[in-house]
């Protein structure tokens, strides 16, 4: 886990977030998604500088949580955010070694679940999944689709299409909804990236 962190901690160090391939100042296909997914309490997976939290409390969205490996990520975004930042509740984790306390309504996750290349990563995110939701919770998931990127800031990719991430999830997940987003980067360049929406069964 250190390791993790310390890359993580160590990337948003040395760059501003709004210098890194996966920055979006409005990240409208997962807004889009959590909208049609309903309302109530969104946990967002990996949110780090994400300008995700910052949409979802000015469209009146008032029990938000978001996770990430590096409070350094973290800390940009409560800082951006200034007194609204004590609407959110910050959780410094690894998804892999977190056991969730609550459940949520929205599970959101753009481009974590796919830098867990290794079987025994995978099985503990959706142990915490599992825990993080309950029947009729919703996932919105992201990850590099098969015709994207094999490597992201400098890490392995494990890529997929909504069926082989469907596949990979289990039979508690009902895919809903698939999506293809061609990602512009700050660089110039484009990443192709796979959305699915699943219903907790």
């Amino acid at each position: 886990m250190t390791d993790r962190r310390d890359h993580w901690d160590h990337t948003y160090t040395v760059k501003s977030d709004t210098a890194v391939s996966w920055y979006q100042d409005v990240p409208e296909r997962s807004l889009a998604l959590i909208r049609k997914a309903g309302t109530g309490s969104v946990i967002d997976i990996g949110g780090g500088a994400s300008r995700l939290a910052d949409r979802l409390l000015a469209e009146t969205y008032d029990d938000l949580t978001v996770l990430d490996i590096s409070d350094v990520a973290l800390g940009r975004s409560r800082e951006r955010l200034g007194v609204e930042a004590g609407k959110v509740a910050w959780i410094v984790a690894d998804i892999t070694r977190w056991t969730p306390e609550r459940q949520w309504d929205i599970w959101h996750d753009r481009a974590v679940f796919h830098f867990l290349t290794e079987e025994a990563a995978q099985d503990a995110y959706i142990a915490a999944l599992k825990a993080g939701t309950r029947p009729g919770s919703h996932i919105v998931i992201s990850t590099f689709a098969l015709s994207g990127p094999e490597k992201c800031s400098g890490l392995p990719v494990q890529r997929y299409s909504a069926e082989t991430l469907a596949a990979r999830l289990g039979r508690d997940f009902v895919l809903e909804t698939q999506e293809v987003e061609t990602h512009a980067t700050p660089f110039g360049t484009t990443q192709n990236f796979t959305f699915a929406v699943f219903k907790r069964i």
